[in-house]
């Protein structure tokens, strides 16, 4: 009669080695980069002066 117990406690530390490995993006992808904090809260500005333009737009 063949053992085909499967050790679940190999499985988690494979899928936890697989996760914790730090891959570098593959050869033809381009490396993901965050927005920068200047260009954030420029947005962030503009939004808040469009939002303040169409409401004294608005009340006027």
């Amino acid at each position: 009669m063949p053992d085909n117990e499967m050790d679940p406690a190999a499985s988690t530390q494979m899928f936890r080695a697989f996760v914790a490995e730090d891959r570098p993006a593959a050869p033809g992808e381009p490396a993901r980069r965050g927005t920068p904090p200047v260009l954030m809260i420029a947005g962030v500005v503009i939004a808040i002066i469009v939002v303040a333009a169409v409401v004294l737009i608005a009340v006027t």
